[in-house]
């Protein structure tokens, strides 16, 4: 293994991560807008509530893991940086309506790509590069200015709060709050109907704790060289987009082969669906909503510091309270902008 390069091994964890995730989206429908269209306009839950198993699973995968020393949440942006609940709340507001008019979030997009839908190679690509002209491009110096990311000076998260707040121990927290995500999604009986979905609900969350504890361990043996972290697909996109281009300036790493894992899980799942087809935008209008969706998405993601996945569902697993007000917001932003959308094709 010494002879591996620790990015390369840091790229495989997300690679086989990011599989599942990708497996998970195509044979169990596992979707960020896809759940909130059909709830709110479709009067289904089902896609919702399958939410539920996916961050129960990963909130009690992790939280335990963590526990047992495996997995090292401290070293994680989301306990090692202060939390800015503005950055959150805008910047979620930004994404969710920036997805609403893309069509569908960062993973969705990679998803969709991987079935052959070359509009959302184009969400993909802008998404990325708007991304990382909000992390370190010309509208950084705003982004800073306005949301600034200070270390933490102190533990923090929810189980962290609690416990000094109202002496809570941590181990009711995470099972209370675990539990808590597991009912409310089996409680929704066409849910329970669905054995193919809680099964790949319940491996999108397990993959979620493989990351952490792959990243985990990986940055243990190389003194900080990895990070630790979970999937997200915002800035993670444009990192990806730096390696393809010119691998010995962006170099391998978890973020490369998460959204290449996801890509290739898309491409398997939609194969053995039989969805696979090319697919490419024919109005010009669209096009350009998507386009606008995208870079909303790619600037909100980063004032957020994660998407749909990467705060709703990793930073959520790591019980930091930037994971359910910034998936709030992404479902508040998502809603006004699929309502405009809606409203907007109606007849005078």
């Amino acid at each position: 293994m010494d002879a591996v390069p620790i990015g390369l091994l840091a790229a495989l964890v997300g690679l086989a991560g990011g599989i599942v995730l990708g497996l998970a989206a195509r044979l169990g429908d596992f979707c960020t807008l896809g759940a909130l269209e059909s709830a709110v306009y479709g009067k289904d839950q089902t896609m919702l509530r399958l939410w539920g198993i996916v961050v129960g699973v990963a909130v009690l995968g992790t939280q335990f893991a963590a526990m047992a020393g495996i997995v090292d949440l401290g070293g994680s942006f989301y306990h090692s940086i202060s939390w800015n609940p503005l950055a959150s709340i805008l910047g979620g507001l930004v994404f969710g309506y920036g997805m609403a008019l893309a069509g569908n979030c960062g993973f969705g997009a990679l998803v969709r790509f991987g079935g052959g839908d070359l509009r959302s190679l184009v969400v993909v690509v802008v998404m990325g590069i708007f991304g990382f002209i909000a992390l370190s491009g010309p509208l950084a110096p705003v982004r800073t200015a306005l949301f600034p990311q200070p270390d933490a000076t102190g533990p923090q998260g929810i189980v962290h709060d609690l416990n000094s707040l109202l002496g809570i121990p941590a181990v009711v927290t995470v099972v209370v709050i675990g539990l808590a995500c597991l009912a409310w999604g089996l409680a929704h009986a066409p849910l329970r109907r669905s054995p193919r979905m809680i099964g790949w609900g319940i491996a999108a969350g397990a993959a979620v704790v493989w990351c952490f504890a792959g990243t985990s361990y990986l940055s243990d043996i190389s003194l900080g060289a990895v990070s630790v972290e979970g999937p997200s697909f915002t800035a993670p996109v444009g990192r990806t987009l730096v390696f393809l281009m010119t691998s010995t300036a962006g170099g391998i790493s978890f973020s490369v082969g998460a959204v290449i894992g996801v890509i290739g899980g898309a491409l398997i799942g939609s194969s053995i669906r039989g969805l696979f087809r090319w697919e490419a935008c024919e109005d010009p209008r669209e096009l350009g909503r998507q386009v606008s969706g995208a870079m909303l998405m790619g600037i909100g993601g980063v004032v957020a510091m994660g998407c749909s996945v990467g705060q709703g569902v990793t930073a959520s697993a790591a019980l930091a309270w930037s994971g359910p007000t910034t998936l709030a917001a992404i479902l508040v932003g998502g809603v006004i902008g699929l309502r405009q959308l809606i409203g907007g094709f109606q007849p005078e």
